[in-house]
């Protein structure tokens, strides 16, 4: 599989962007020759596969960075991640556009039959001369562009779910219209919130919404200021215990919250400050719950990353059907989270706003 082209290879004047998968330090050694501070190839070491998929989905619009892109697997780390992160760009529409490579110490211990199945486009002997690997890069990238724009694979939408000009103006108006008219329980809430316990007001976290895309979330803080430390004290709590391994986190009972925290969330007021995140456009009123990334990171299979071509929202279709029941799996959350991904509208999104309503006070300890 490591023949270069003959064709001519024509560069065009873009920057590419080369992820090295499984490497860590040893770039130098696998790759002789490589340019430290060439301004058309950016070397971008990482061995989190869900970072890498979340920067190629981030940046599919933009036609000078992810679709100019390339990864090289380290063998060794590719067969133990079992070809999972190759079978996701494969599975992406416009992603599966970028060549892949192989660096293997020694004979490629994968057959070509396998490697080609997966979606890998070659593998390489290392150390490799990289006026070698460019070459083949360029051909990849012309080549793979070509017969997948002719191909009965090409796909002329935009893989990424588009938020209509209808469902934003909604969002603009019921956020707005939320926070005038529930602006009455932001101040005592927040005084009770510094009363009880030392810490910030608002609780802030980093959270994965729509196209994989990495945002500040907003709640009023309902935890013990060392919450999130505290986290795996009491994993045996997990409500979510239907699958052999649990995605999502939400604790029975949970001791990390407050006297406060509980009656705030009992009404949902803790969710009050994610008005804010829907007039910036982070999130939509109604749309999928965004993810911690260590959950984010658990869903990058084909089926189940169908979630995240929906919005974040505040509530959604898993809240008014299953929220506060403590029989809930992994499994009924996600394909839930999957229905409103694929069969949405604004009809339904004012018909589970209406039932949000009657969502709102939570029955159970969760």
């Amino acid at each position: 599989m490591n023949n270069t082209s003959t064709l001519e290879i024509i560069l065009p004047p873009v920057t590419r962007s080369i992820f090295f998968v499984g490497f860590e330090n040893t770039l130098q050694s696998n790759i002789l020759q490589f340019p430290q501070n060439d301004p058309n190839y950016v070397p971008l070491l990482e061995n989190n596969p869900f970072k890498v998929f979340q920067w190629l989905v981030t940046h599919i619009n933009d036609p000078e960075t992810a679709e100019q892109s390339a990864v090289f697997f380290k063998a060794d780390w590719l067969i133990n991640d079992d070809f999972r992160l190759v079978k996701q760009i494969m599975a992406h529409p416009r992603l599966r556009r970028i060549p892949m490579i192989v660096l293997a110490d020694g004979t490629c211990p994968v057959s070509t039959e396998t490697l080609i199945a997966n979606g890998v486009d070659d593998c390489y002997e290392s150390p490799v001369e990289w006026s070698a690997l460019v070459a083949r890069l360029e051909f990849l990238m012309q080549f793979k562009q070509k017969i997948l724009a002719t191909s009965k694979h090409a796909v002329q939408s935009d893989f990424k779910f588009k938020i209509t000009r209808l469902k934003r103006l909604l969002d603009i108006i019921g956020a707005i219209a939320g926070i005038i008219l529930t602006s009455p329980l932001w101040i005592p809430t927040a005084i009770a919130i510094a009363l009880e316990s030392p810490g910030p007001i608002l609780y802030r976290s980093r959270r994965v919404g729509r196209g994989y895309r990495l945002f500040d979330f907003w709640k009023f803080r309902s935890m013990y200021q060392d919450a999130d430390q505290r986290l795996q004290e009491y994993q045996h709590l997990n409500q979510y215990q239907g699958s052999k391994k649990p995605v999502f986190i939400k604790l029975a009972h949970d001791p990390r919250i407050t006297t406060v925290g509980r009656f705030i969330r009992k009404y949902s007021i803790d969710e009050l400050p994610q008005l804010l995140n829907v007039l910036r456009g982070d999130m939509s009123l109604v749309g999928n719950r965004p993810l911690p990334q260590y959950e984010a990171e658990m869903l990058t299979c084909d089926e189940w990353s169908t979630r995240f071509m929906a919005p974040a929202g505040i509530t959604g279709l898993w809240q008014v059907t299953k929220r506060g029941h403590s029989h809930m799996s992994v499994e009924d959350r996600i394909n839930l989270d999957i229905v409103y991904a694929q069969s949405h509208d604004v009809w339904s999104d004012l018909s589970i706003m209406r039932r949000t309503f009657g969502a709102f006070i939570q029955h159970e300890n969760v």
